[in-house]
C-alpha cells in the first residue's frame, strides 16, 4: 500500500516522525520476510519494532488528527463479556481487542480505524455495532496474548481452525466457548456436517437475488441444500475466509486459502477460493479428507493389463510420465498413487504443486508461491539442484516448465506431471502446441494416462436393463446392462460413488518416430489402436460389462470418443 494511502503514514512524515529513507528501508526489509502481505499495518509496525517511529505517539496524533478516541491497552483490563463475543483466532487474525461492551454496543480496539471493511466485518461477526478505538499494533497484539492467554487443553470444538504448521490436530485455534456461541459458526458448522454425511467432494456458497445459495458436489454432480438466512450471507463468508487465514476486509479480488476443521470425529482439509461477484462474494470450498487413505495404484481401477504396464513404466530410471483429463477427472489421485508406489528408502522424491492437497510421508512436496517467484518452473530449476530420483510437477502449464521438466527426463529422473486434454495423443500436440520441440518429446515421453471419473452405480437399487441397439454391442463380451434406479441409500439419483476410466498409452519405438517426424493426431491414435491399445469409451464399456457403471455415464464421460480412441 503506497504512502499517500494510509493517513498514519502520511501522517508520521507530516510531523517527521520518519524519513522517507526510513520508510523505504522499512518496506524492503517488509518485502524479504514475505511480511508485506500485511499492507500498512505491517509497514507501521515494523517501523516500530525497529525503533524508528513512537507508535504510540503517532497514534494520538492520528486520534487528534480525525476526531477519534484513543486507549492505552497497557492500563486497562478487557472485560470478559467483551472478549466473550470475539474469538481469539478472529482477533489475531485482524489485530483487533475487544476490551469493553455496554448492551448491543462493543467497543474494540484497533490499529487501522479507516479499515471500514474489516469494522463492518466485524459488526456482521459479533452481531454487534462496532465502536472503534485506535490502539497502536503492537500493543494489540500483546494485549490479545494477554487477555486471552494461552488457551485450554481438551479436545476441539467442532469446526476449530488449528495452525497448519503445528502438525498437530489438536493445538485447535482457541475460539472457546465464543465461537460454539455465536449462530454464525453454528450454521457454517451445520453445512459441513451435512457436506460429510452426504459425501460432498466440493461445497459452494453463492450470493444471488433475494437469496444465499448453498450447494454440493456429490458423485460430480451439483446439488441444491437448505439456503441459510440470506442476512448471514456476509457474516459466513467472513468466517470462511478467517477459517482459510484470508484477509477479511479484502472483498473486491479472489483470494485463496487452506483450512483444517474437526467436523464430528474426522478432521477435513478445506481448500478455500473466494471470487467477488456482482451480489457478493462466492465462496467454493473442496473438501479434502486428510486423515482418509489415499489409494495406491491396486485401488485406482486400472484393468490388470494396464496396472502391470504402469508398473513397468514407473519401474524405469528415467523418462516423462504424463497424468491427462479435465479438471477434477481424478488426476492427482493417480499422481499420488504413482509416488506411493515409487515411495523406497532409497529414493529421493520431491514434488512441486498448486497447491499441495495431500501430506505425503517420507516425500518432500513444495508448494508454489507464485507472489514470492516460487512458480513451477523456479521450483523445478531449484529441485534439480537437490539431486532427486523422481520428480512430481503438479502441472504443466507452459512451455518453460514442459521443457524444464523434459530436460530432467533426459538426465536420468523419472518425472511425473499431468496436462488437461481430452485423451492420451492430445498430451503430444498440446506439448507441440506450447512450442515443446517434438524431437524431445519423442525422446523423453514414456507413457500418458488419460482419465475421466464416472459415477458407481448404487449396489442397493442398480436393476438390469434391456440393451437398445447402441447397449447390445456395449456387452457383446458378456456381463449385463444394468441402470440406475434411486433409493434412501444414493439419495434418489442411482449413483454412489465413483470410479475412473483410463486410456494407457506407452510410447514404443514407432510412435517415438511418428512424435519426431510431426504426425498428426489422428495417425497417433490410429498407430496406438493398431498397437491394441484400449481407448477411454473402451474401458469405460469394461467396467460397464462389470456392473459397476452405467451405459449413459459411459457415452456422457468419453463424448469426444465416439470413433475409437
Amino acid at each position: 500500500m503506497g504512502t499517500a494511502e494510509n493517513p498514519a503514514l502520511q501522517l508520521a512524515l507530516e510531523q517527521g516522525l520518519v524519513t522517507p529513507a526510513q520508510l523505504a528501508a522499512a518496506r524492503a526489509q517488509l518485502a524479504r520476510t514475505e511480511e508485506s502481505a500485511g499492507g500498512a499495518r505491517g509497514l507501521v509496525e515494523e517501523l516500530a519494532r525497529e525503533g524508528v517511529l513512537d507508535a504510540a505517539r503517532l497514534n494520538r496524533l492520528l486520534g487528534e488528527r480525525h476526531g477519534l478516541p484513543t486507549v492505552d491497552l497497557s492500563a486497562i483490563r478487557p472485560a470478559p463479556e467483551a472478549l466473550a463475543a470475539l474469538p481469539r483466532s478472529w482477533a489475531e487474525q485482524l489485530t483487533v481487542l475487544p476490551f469493553a461492551r455496554e448492551g448491543p454496543v462493543l467497543r474494540v480496539a484497533i490499529s487501522d480505524p479507516f479499515d471500514f471493511a474489516a469494522i463492518d466485518g466485524l459488526g456482521q461477526l459479533t452481531r454487534l455495532a462496532i465502536e472503534p478505538v485506535l490502539a497502536p499494533a503492537g500493543q494489540i497484539r500483546h494485549a490479545i496474548e494477554r487477555a486471552y492467554g494461552s488457551g485450554t487443553g481438551g479436545p476441539p470444538p467442532a469446526g476449530a481452525t488449528p495452525d497448519p504448521d503445528s502438525g498437530d490436530p489438536g493445538e485447535a485455534g482457541a475460539a472457546g466457548g465464543a465461537d460454539d456461541a455465536a449462530p454464525v459458526i453454528e450454521v457454517v458448522h451445520s453445512i459441513l456436517r451435512q457436506a460429510v454425511a452426504r459425501r460432498a467432494s466440493d461445497i459452494h456458497f453463492e450470493p444471488l437475488a433475494g437469496r444465499f445459495r448453498v450447494r454440493y458436489r456429490i458423485d460430480g454432480v451439483l446439488q441444491e441444500a437448505e439456503d441459510p438466512p440470506s442476512r448471514l450471507r456476509r457474516a459466513v463468508v467472513s468466517r470462511l475466509k478467517i477459517m482459510a487465514n484470508m484477509s477479511i476486509a479484502e472483498q473486491r479480488r479472489p483470494q485463496d486459502g487452506r483450512a483444517r476443521v474437526a467436523v464430528g470425529d474426522r478432521w477435513l482439509d478445506l481448500r478455500v477460493s473466494s471470487v467477488p461477484t456482482v451480489r457478493g462474494e462466492s465462496v467454493v470450498l473442496r473438501v479434502l479428507e486428510g486423515d482418509r487413505l489415499r489409494p495406491g495404484l491396486a485401488e485406482l481401477g486400472l484393468s490388470p493389463e494396464d496396472q502391470v504396464e504402469l508398473e513397468r513404466l514407473l519401474a524405469l530410471p528415467d523418462g516423462l510420465v504424463l497424468v491427462t483429463g479435465p479438471t477434477g477427472s481424478g488426476k492427482t489421485t493417480t499422481l499420488y498413487a504413482c509416488l506411493r508406489e515409487l515411495n523406497r528408502p532409497g529414493r529421493k522424491i520431491i514434488t512441486v504443486e498448486d497447491p499441495v492437497e495431500y501430506q505425503l510421508p517420507g516425500i518432500n512436496q513444495v508448494p508454489v508461491r507464485s507472489h514470492v517467484g516460487m512458480t513451477f518452473a523456479a521450483a523445478l530449476r531449484a529441485m534439480l539442484r537437490q539431486a532427486p530420483n523422481v520428480i512430481m510437477v503438479g502441472e504443466i502449464r507452459d512451455r518453460e516448465t514442459a521443457e524444464i521438466a523434459i530436460n530432467a527426463a533426459l538426465t536420468g529422473h523419472l518425472v511425473l506431471s499431468s496436462l488437461h486434454t481430452n485423451d492420451a495423443v492430445g498430451a503430444v500436440t498440446r506439448l507441440a502446441d506450447i512450442g515443446v520441440a517434438p524431437y524431445l518429446v519423442a525422446s523423453a515421453l514414456r507413457a500418458v494416462v488419460a482419465q475421466r471419473l464416472v459415477r458407481r452405480l448404487c449396489p442397493h437399487c442398480a436393476r438390469p436393463e434391456s440393451p437398445s441397439p447402441e447397449g447390445v454391442g456395449a456387452v457383446a463380451g458378456g456381463g449385463t446392462l444394468l441402470r440406475a434406479v434411486g433409493c434412501p441409500c444414493c439419495e434418489g439419483s442411482g449413483y454412489r460413488g465413483r470410479l475412473g476410466i483410463f486410456e494407457l498409452l506407452a510410447v514404443d519405438g514407432e510412435l517415438q518416430r511418428m512424435i519426431h517426424e510431426r504426425a498428426s493426431a489422428v495417425h497417433l491414435r490410429a498407430q496406438a489402436r493398431a498397437l491394441g491399445r484400449r481407448s477411454l469409451r473402451d474401458d469405460g464399456l469394461r467396467q460397464v460389462r462389470a456392473g459397476l457403471t452405467s451405459l449413459a455415464e459411459v457415452l456422457g464421460a468419453a463424448v469426444d470418443d465416439a470413433n475409437g480412441m
